[in-house]
């Protein structure tokens, strides 16, 4: 399909503001642009409503509990955002994670851990992983079921499939165009690594700050294709046409399937990395938050 038009008005939008490229900025200028799209984009349609919003912490971290307007137990969805492991926290996810605890009726924790370069890998995962634990074994205080499950975007994906991979008793998890393979080669990093938001210069930087020592390439904590086994979690691997991540979310997910993990793999054509952030400009990017978050809310419950 060609590339969604509200997508492609909202790239002329952002090449048209003067700033410079992301990866041409120092971390502090790029989390204020980033933090600036995101503002923009509740600007334009408001801020979702939930039963209620509570900041609290977690393991030492900060995180934000949204919790749905429904009477009764409900499931528990640990959040990470996306942004790179650099760039991103729980003020741009604010609306993501409002509808996700809208759409699926569930208690999303979004846990604030530590990026880089401050804090290099494998921090992000150790961060993950103490909330991802700690909010397990005390699962009463959010949705008072015995079911949890992660979720998260793009480098927040990364960490929720690692945390999938490591912390028991997750129940489902949704990856949201996850970076899973930070070595690899895949073909979609060359058709869509320029144009389309997320670009390999920006990739590269993004990397250069979180990986600032050696890592063996196949560590499971960086790259959790080389960590997938049979027990592991139901999945749902969501990935964009015009996304440079898409060919490894497919591999991730055709590997989880190879292990014998319900898997449900899911492609939104015309639409690139970051679209769930999206909706206000582009209603192919609402409808695929829907249908995501359907998918999700039929695994949780």
């Amino acid at each position: 399909m060609p590339l969604d038009p509200g997508i492609s008005a909202l790239l002329q939008f952002i090449e048209s503001s003067g700033n410079p490229p992301m990866h041409e900025s120092s971390p502090d200028d790029a989390r204020k642009a980033f933090a600036g799209l995101a503002q923009i984009a509740v600007a334009q349609s408001g801020r979702i409503e939930v039963g209620s919003v509570v900041d609290t912490s977690v393991a030492g971290l900060a995180a934000r509990v949204y919790r749905p307007a429904v009477d009764g137990p409900v499931p528990t969805v640990v959040f990470f955002h996306g942004g790179g492991w650099v760039v991103g926290d729980i003020e741009t996810h604010e609306n993501t994670c409002r509808r996700l605890c809208r759409d699926t009726s569930s208690v999303v924790v979004s846990v604030d851990y530590r990026v880089a370069p401050e804090h290099a890998f494998p921090a992000a995962v150790d961060d993950a992983l103490a909330a991802a634990t700690a909010i397990s074994e005390d699962l009463a205080a959010y949705g008072g079921s015995d079911v949890w499950a992660v979720a998260g975007d793009s480098a927040g994906g990364n960490l929720s499939a690692v945390v999938a991979q490591q912390v028991p008793g997750v129940a489902a998890q949704l990856l949201i165009y996850p970076a899973v393979d930070v070595f690899g080669d895949y073909a979609s990093r060359e058709s869509n690594g320029t144009g389309y938001f997320l670009e390999l210069p920006l990739m590269e930087w993004f990397l250069g700050h979180y990986l600032q020592s050696a890592a063996a390439p196949d560590d499971a904590r960086l790259s959790p294709l080389h960590g997938v086994r049979p027990e592991l979690a139901p999945a749902i691997v969501v990935t964009a046409e015009f996304d440079p991540l898409r060919d490894e979310g497919r591999a991730y997910a055709d590997a989880l399937a190879a292990s014998g993990v319900p898997v449900d793999s899911v492609t939104y054509d015309g639409l690139i990395h970051g679209f769930v952030d999206m909706p206000p400009f582009s209603p192919a990017a609402d409808a695929a938050v829907a249908d995501m978050n359907r998918r999700f809310a039929a695994l949780l419950h």
